[in-house]
């Protein structure tokens, strides 16, 4: 019985991730998906990854998701974009976005033109890998204080993801994080992943992310 809920449960997500998918196509615009345990540092690395992306002529929109507060969504206002909220408590405290909150958020901010949505899912490394947004692009942050064993700890989250991000990678050295060996973890659970060190604080990194971000939006765009 359980079984059967749960596999009900994605069947229903995967039909509202193809929606949010056809909706993309339609309107021509890209969607990537930012995931994370609390405090890695997505918040901060959006806020300076935007005005990069907009430097670079992209038209950049928010979905910002949470379990409550506006306090992320609030430290974006500042960089005058359309900006969704997501507060998870309201349907349960789920520690994840389901697509069809996804196509909800979309909507919500289809006013002015958007060529690159960030959606910033739910702190967690565990329940958002399980649940397809639509995204075109899955991106995991690790933080360098977060230990290099949490790809082989949590796989699921870094199978999932195209892009990790090795973030806080300015503290490295004062937390005597082994980079090298936490490379290769990721490696090890997902060979394909493409790896960048990047830090809000100096940032370093980032703009080779926002490269790879309009590369996506312009091979989408065909």
């Amino acid at each position: 019985m359980d079984i059967k809920v749960v596999r009900n449960v994605l069947e229903e997500n995967q039909v509202s991730a193809q929606k949010v998918r056809d909706r993309l196509r339609e309107r021509r615009q890209t969607l990537v998906n930012f995931m994370s345990s609390p405090g890695s540092g997505k918040t901060r690395l959006l806020e300076t990854l935007i005005p990069i992306l907009k430097e670079r002529g992209l038209r950049v929109g928010v979905i910002e998701g949470d379990i409550a507060t506006a306090r992320d969504a609030d430290r974006l206002k500042h960089l005058d974009i359309p900006i969704a909220l997501i507060n998870t408590e309201f349907f349960g405290g789920e520690c994840h976005l389901a697509a069809n909150v996804v196509l909800g958020a979309l909507e919500a901010i289809d006013g002015p033109p958007m060529d690159l949505c960030l959606l910033e899912n739910v702190g967690n490394l565990v329940c958002p890998a399980e649940f397809d947004t639509g995204s075109d692009l899955n991106v995991v942050l690790l933080s360098v204080t977060e230990g290099e064993d949490k790809p082989v700890k949590y796989p699921l989250m870094f199978r999932n993801s195209h892009l990790a991000l090795v973030n806080k990678i300015d503290l490295a050295e004062v937390v005597e994080a082994d980079v090298p060996l936490l490379r290769r973890n990721l490696q090890q659970v997902n060979p394909s992943l493409e790896i960048f060190e990047t830090s809000a604080k100096t940032g370093l990194g980032l703009a080779e992310v926002a490269d790879r971000l309009c590369r996506l939006h312009d091979a989408k765009r065909g």
